[in-house]
This record gives structure tokens, sequence and C-alpha cells, in this order.
């Protein structure tokens, strides 16, 4: 707890895979700042990000250059509706593409800046998927170490696996060649653990990625980074970063290197967060957060019935 016994706050920012059709509709319908977002989104982006999100169909907003600058969008709306309530923000943490949200809402990152970069961002990634495929692929009910030896077990000739997202206690992403991810996934069901397949368009958090690393540097020299009001936690070293180069050289690397989740909320709760907010779509992360630690609190803030409970309550 803080002083006067008030909550510490964190904020919990969604990455890809959080975008549904509809995502952020009503909230533009039941808050003018959230329409001044999505129609901040339209003009930076030169086209209708808007309609892709509200209308679809979902196999347009699946699309990567699509599904990342629609959630940031989205996350941003919730963030300027909700920020004078929340009250100060101790630290912020995004998962992969929920970083660059983070930064946006900290005010390190202009919205415009965020929008541009995140849409290169992703296509730099989905061309780096077309010129090398890969996929992805969940391990549950397996230890971090021992997925890391999966998927070493599982690269050969040339074929790599890696492990790409450390997200909870017994659940890892595992990322790379199509055959050295279907080989690991064969010896961890053989091993007794579930491996869910993912619907992604490349081996995201790997060295597959390594292509997409200089267009994307060339893409934030042109960007101008700020002080923000709250630190946000690195995806690569799981630690608060606030020097701006290296926030800059963070994000390039994070391209290829595996996203640290569960560290990065351990260092939320150890720097004294008690209560998380999600702003952005879906309940993905605040569910991670019950299976990292089961006392921590998390309100999802995606839809205009979640902004306006937690809103009543904090008046």
């Amino acid at each position: 707890m803080g002083l006067g016994g008030v909550a510490v706050v964190g904020l919990l920012f969604p990455g890809q895979g959080a975008q549904y059709v509809g995502m952020g509709r009503d909230l533009a319908a039941a808050f003018p700042e959230a329409k001044r977002t999505f129609e901040e989104a339209d003009e930076v982006l030169g086209y209708a990000l808007t309609r892709v999100a509200w209308e679809g169909p979902e196999a347009q907003l699946t699309e990567t250059r699509n599904a990342q600058p629609a959630i940031l969008t989205h996350s941003l709306a919730v963030w300027r509706v909700v920020a004078e309530q929340v009250g100060p923000v101790a630290v912020a943490a995004g998962h992969s593409l929920g970083e660059f949200s983070a930064h946006a809402a900290s005010g390190a990152l202009r919205m415009e800046d965020a929008l541009r970069t995140v849409r290169r961002r992703a296509e730099l990634m989905h061309r780096s998927g077309v010129e090398r495929p890969g996929t992805m692929a969940a391990l549950l009910g397996v230890e971090d170490a021992v997925a890391v030896q999966l998927c070493r077990d599982a690269s050969s000739g040339g074929e790599q696996c890696v492990a790409a997202n450390f997200n909870a206690p017994g659940q890892v992403v595992i990322s790379g060649d199509v055959a050295a991810v279907q080989r690991a996934v064969e010896l961890a069901t053989g091993a007794g653990a579930k491996a869910l397949p993912l619907s992604v368009s490349g081996a995201f958090h790997s060295p597959l990625m390594e292509s997409a690393e200089a267009g994307l540097a060339a893409e934030l020299e042109t960007v101008e980074l700020l002080e923000g009001a709250f630190g946000v936690v690195s995806n690569v070293t799981g630690g608060v970063e606030r020097e701006r180069g290296r926030i800059r050289t963070l994000l390039i690397e994070q391209l290829t290197s595996p996203v640290r989740w569960t560290t990065c909320v351990h260092t939320m709760l150890e720097s004294g967060v008690r209560r998380f907010l999600e702003p952005g779509p879906g309940k993905v992360l605040t569910g991670l957060l019950r299976r990292i630690d089961r006392e921590a609190k998390s309100t999802p803030l995606g839809t205009v019935v979640d902004v306006e409970a937690f809103m009543a309550s904090a008046s």
C-alpha cells in the first residue's frame, strides 16, 4: 500500500492477439476523448484503421500491420479516459507491442510517433515472416528451464527454435522455424505437456526476426523520446529502464529477444505495486497476473462497462 493506504498502481498493456472486431467502438460512442483518439489514429496512419477495428473483417484486423496499431490505439483511448481517476502511476509494462503503448501512456512517446513506429514495426515483422517463414506454439505445464532445453534439443541443421515468451509459471511460448517448432512440440507432448499452435505470421521474438531490426532502428532514429511520467519495464531486461538511448536500443532488441513477462511482473510487485490496471482490449494480462501472484489484483479496462465501473469505484 502507498501513502494514506492507497494502493500503488501499475499499468499492464496488452500485445498482439488481444484484438477483436468491434474493439473500442463502444468507448468512442461513450467518451469524446476515446473518439478523438481513434480519429487521430486514422489521421496519422492515413487510412481508416477505425473501420478495420470496428467492422473487420476479422482476417484483415488480425493482420499484424493492422492489429498492432489497433491495439495501441484502443489502449491509449482507454488510458486517456481514465488517467485522471487513476492518479499517480508507479510503473508500467507492456507485453511485446504493449511496451510501445506503455511508453506512449507515460508520455515518453507521442501518440503519432508511437503509431507510425508500431505500424512500421508490424510491416517489418510481417516481411521477416515472409522471407523466412516461422511459427509459434504455447507450451503449458512446463518449467522455463525445461522449455529452453526442449528448444535446444529441437534445433538442428540451421533450423532454430527458442523460448520467446516466459508468460507465467508453466506457460512458455516457443518460436522459430516451422520444422524445429514442430519437433519441440512433439518433445513437449511426449513429456506430458500440452502444446497449442498459435496463428501468427512469423516467428516473433526469435532470431528469425533479425532482418526487421535495421528498419525498426531507422524508424526509431526519427522519433524523439521524452521524459516519461513513470518508468516502463523492459521486456528484454525485466527491469525499469529510464535512459532514453537505452530504451531505444532495447525496443529494437525486443524483436529477437524473449519477452520476460514473469520477470516484468515481479519487478512491478517488488516496486510496491499492488493494484494493476489493464487498459486495452481483452484481459489476457490480468489472467497471467493471477498465475504469477494470486494475491495481486488487476482490473481489465477494455469496454465501456469496465471503464464506467472503474470510474464509479474511483469517485
